[in-house]
């Protein structure tokens, strides 16, 4: 014989509403809504850890790289690249203008990274969109390290801190 448990919130019975195995102070529905109020109230947290999870995750980047290679991976790459050009026309038109610069040998492009040394695929990083010329050449992983310290160092003037672990209900 199975034995019966109460929600705690609802007063439901187990053998009118389901329980999750393992979890007998509350009902699936009554767990599922405590769920999710909690991440909504701690949402900054969430959205910060759910972002490192998957960033960490080599199956998740799997799963990526083969939705990518689909039709509607192809289509989504698509709509969000047109989103982002249509949301950032002056950044474009910097990127634009810097490489008809190089390639008319207008603007100099050295063979290596100017903050480690490294040769390889080197980019211009602008500190400034309106100066479009006026750039820092850096390796791949020396640009996404300046974006990077420049989103953190935004995140610390605006006073906010990293997201902390939430206390449990």
């Amino acid at each position: 014989m199975e034995k019966i448990y109460t929600c705690k919130i609802c007063g439901a019975s187990s053998d009118v509403q389901p329980f999750y195995k393992g979890l007998t102070s509350r009902c699936k529905e009554c767990h599922k809504s405590k769920v999710k109020e909690n991440r909504e109230e701690k949402a900054s947290y969430y959205q910060a850890y759910d972002a490192k999870r998957f960033q960490d995750d080599p199956r998740v980047r799997e799963r990526h790289r083969r939705y990518h290679k689909t039709d509607a991976g192809k289509a989504s790459l698509r709509k969000s690249r047109v989103k982002w050009l249509n949301d950032n026309a002056d950044k474009r038109a910097a990127h634009v203008i810097l490489n008809h610069a190089v390639a008319a040998q207008r603007v100099h492009k050295p063979e290596k990274c100017t903050v480690c040394g490294s040769g390889g695929r080197i980019e211009g990083h602008h500190e400034d969109y309106t100066r479009p010329l006026d750039v820092r050449w850096v390796c791949r992983q020396c640009h996404v390290n300046i974006h990077k310290e420049d989103r953190e160092g935004r995140l610390n003037q605006t006073g906010a801190t990293r997201p902390q672990q939430p206390q449990r209900n």
